[in-house]
């Protein structure tokens, strides 16, 4: 973007914080994504310094901590690395946060209850908040919405609490709420991952999309077919399958599912540098070779191993941008096609189904790309979730034939289209053209898609943020409480945004698109 047009950009955000920036301020609600209801009052809390956390009335154990550290996780990020040294009042002053979660399971599953309740009272004797959820993943959003609330006040040099009391309740409006990453196209290292998996929890998406295999590179260790990762960029550009282990314990810990992909059978050259005998030749090296069951034994490997690390309910199988003219080049394909009496086409599905049925064998419902609707959609299982990407026409379709669906629109949540601002992300709307109730209720939601052609670690996180932010509102918020016009957001995303800064996510300023930067001196608010 040229000089001028950033100052354009500039000039629109600062007269939308002109014009509703006041009226935001003064009704004290700053939260992001907002909540399903809320209601406040005006006085100021002092949380204490040492506030701790219980669990009177709750049935969950906690035996696995996962309260517990994020509790912890939360006091340490609303400090924003301060030092807390005021003097406690001896009035209005926030000792404790009672959690009480009504179900003792902590397996991380697909649907589960995220809702919860949070209270926070300005009488009492001690004075406390309090949390209440269903499931402990439901606690965890209180807890970021707790968090906040909260803020390091330079006068008194403590941690406060305004316009209390509160009451909220929330709950999701989708229940798959995804940021794809990429690491195939750039190598991203574990730290990284883990850090994306933080700034996800704080605007409360929970389905981390692992691409984690394409062409250009295969960096995770599958034991089943140890040569398959010959075909990382360098020999410490890899994945073990104890780091795989570790992100997704870490990410179900948060409350975030990890999705793992493999991208069959395009997207697979790199697959052949261990196993040269999938591809179909050495001058055809993708897709993969439709003829060989030695193919499908390798799929089968790899999602055994998968399924003992990635306990998501769904695996992603690809199945895009499949360009089969090379099987009808390659003499033992051709002959294989011949036999079986198939084209390429009719390849490419059964290529599809079967890849679907190994999932299923190992217990996933499977989720492809829209591809293998728009060519035989009557074909696929019907545990088939179509992931949407080419145009918003598809959804529709996809639901008016029973199937499940994500929406990820190109043209609006990809986050490597870096002239698609945060207004186009927040204002997509996954039900747009679905109006039968029970369809609506198949489009599962949505996801930004972060590929990695132009992103490695170290500009990742300002391409993602603040516009993956924008879009969770768009799948966390009822659809009656979102704005209708992205002037009445401004406000409340670039607080957002610079509370990711003070939490050590480089978020990129609102003025601009993707990975913008400042475009002058001034406060973060009003970048």
């Amino acid at each position: 973007m040229n000089h001028s047009a950033k100052m354009a950009q500039a000039l629109r955000l600062l007269l939308a914080f002109l014009a509703i920036g006041s009226c935001i301020a003064s009704d004290n609600i700053d939260l992001w994504p907002m909540p399903k209801t809320v209601s406040h009052g005006t006085q100021k809390l002092y949380i204490k310094k040492d506030i701790t956390m219980s669990m009177v009335g709750s049935t969950y154990s906690d035996e696995k901590s996962i309260l517990k550290d994020a509790f912890q996780r939360m006091v340490d990020l609303i400090t924003l690395n301060h030092v807390i040294d005021g003097i406690n009042p001896t009035s209005m002053v926030l000792t404790c946060v009672n959690v009480v979660v009504h179900t003792p399971d902590d397996e991380l599953n697909f649907g589960a209850d995220e809702s919860y309740n949070l209270t926070v009272p300005t009488t009492g004797d001690p004075l406390y908040a309090q949390i209440e959820a269903q499931t402990v993943f439901g606690a965890l959003h209180g807890l970021q919405t707790f968090g906040q609330l909260c803020y390091f006040d330079f006068t008194s040099r403590l941690i406060e609490l305004n316009s209390a009391p509160w009451i909220i309740t929330d709950t999701p409006r989708f229940p798959y709420r995804g940021l794809l990453i990429d690491t195939a196209r750039h190598y991203l290292p574990v730290k990284i991952i883990k850090g994306v998996i933080d700034a996800m929890t704080y605007s409360k998406l929970n389905v981390l999309h692992w691409h984690i295999v394409d062409e250009q590179s295969f960096p995770i260790e599958i034991p089943s077919y140890p040569k398959l990762w010959n075909g990382s960029y360098s020999y410490s550009e890899r994945y073990t399958m104890s780091d795989a282990i570790d992100i997704v314990r870490y990410a179900e810990r948060r409350g975030v599912n990890v999705l793992a992909e493999i991208d069959v059978p395009g997207h697979a050259r790199s697959w052949g540098v261990g196993y040269p005998s999938l591809w179909p030749s050495d001058s055809c090296r993708e897709p993969l070779d439709v003829s060989k069951n030695f193919t499908f034994e390798v799929i089968d490997g790899i999602l055994s191993d998968f399924s003992k690390v990635f306990k998501f309910k769904f695996a992603h199988l690809g199945g895009d941008e499949v360009n089969t003219s090379c099987w009808t080049t390659t003499p033992h394909i051709e002959g294989w096609l011949n036999n079986n009496h198939m084209n390429v086409s009719d390849a490419y599905r059964d290529f599809v189904l079967r890849s679907q049925k190994i999932a299923i064998s190992h217990g996933y419902d499977i989720i492809n790309w829209e591809e293998t609707f728009n060519n035989f959609g009557d074909k696929l299982d019907h545990k088939t979730v179509v992931h949407n990407w080419l145009g918003e026409d598809v959804a529709p379709k996809v639901v008016a034939a029973g199937l499940r669906c994500i929406v990820s629109n190109q043209d609006k949540w990809y986050l490597d289209h870096l002239d698609a601002s945060w207004e186009g992300f927040y204002m997509n709307e996954p039900l747009k053209g679905i109006n039968d109730t029970k369809q609506q209720q198949l489009v599962i939601g949505g996801e930004v898609c972060m590929w990695g052609e132009e992103i490695d670690a170290s500009d990742i996180e300002q391409t993602i943020w603040p516009r993956a932010a924008a879009a969770a509102e768009r799948l966390w918020t009822p659809a009656e409480k979102l704005a209708n016009d992205t002037r009445l957001v401004t406000s409340r995303l670039a607080r957002f945004r610079c509370l990711l800064n003070q939490r050590g996510v480089a978020a990129a300023p609102l003025a601009g698109y993707g990975r913008a930067s400042p475009a002058e001196p001034g406060p973060c608010v009003r970048q």
